[in-house]
């Protein structure tokens, strides 16, 4: 048994598969033609007609055709955009970096040529102390002499003081002994 009316417009509608836009988005999302319409392309696809209002005189449905959205950006164009982008600031940030190590590096550098400085005058003034440690005691033996002769110089004050007194009270017993 056929079906009729409403149920042969349903069934019909079932039937047909969906319809795209006859542009086809190439890789470089620019819209190109692939041939006529209903043709297939090289590409094996097939270029779908556009839907067209039907005036059924079965049960008076009229179609209409599907809304076609407006062609998205080129993604590559912005693909390539934000990897450029990337670059700049992945480049930005290694520069950045490569600068703080360089500034690093001259620092280090800077820092080693004060430390061999250092070094220099630290080993100038060892061989000066060890040049006045030679010679404190190549001078020793004059130093010793001279503490020696101070201690009889010393001894030799204190006799002198000794004698002073003795020679007071010489002097004094002489004067007593003289009124005698």
């Amino acid at each position: 048994m056929a079906a009729t009316g409403e149920e042969a417009a349903a069934m019909d509608s079932i039937s047909r598969v969906p319809t795209a836009h006859p542009t086809v988005l190439s890789l470089g999302g620019k819209p190109e033609p692939r041939g006529e319409i209903g043709e297939i392309s090289s590409d094996s696809q097939i270029v779908p007609t556009p839907k067209k209002p039907t005036n059924s005189s079965d049960g008076g449905v009229e179609t209409a055709e599907e809304a076609v959205e407006p062609a998205e950006p080129d993604i590559n164009e912005l693909c390539t955009d934000m990897f450029d982008k990337m670059a700049i600031f992945l480049q930005g940030e290694l520069t950045g970096t490569c600068e703080d190590y360089c500034l690093l590096e001259n620092m280090n550098k800077l820092t080693s040529l004060k430390y061999m400085e250092m070094k220099d005058i630290s080993i100038n003034i060892s061989r000066n102390l060890q040049d006045l440690n030679h010679k404190y005691a190549s001078l020793q033996p004059y130093l010793d002499q001279i503490n020696q002769i101070e201690e009889q110089v010393s001894s030799l004050e204190q006799a002198a003081y000794k004698l002073d007194t003795y020679s007071k009270k010489l002097e004094a017993k002489f004067k007593k002994l003289e009124k005698r």
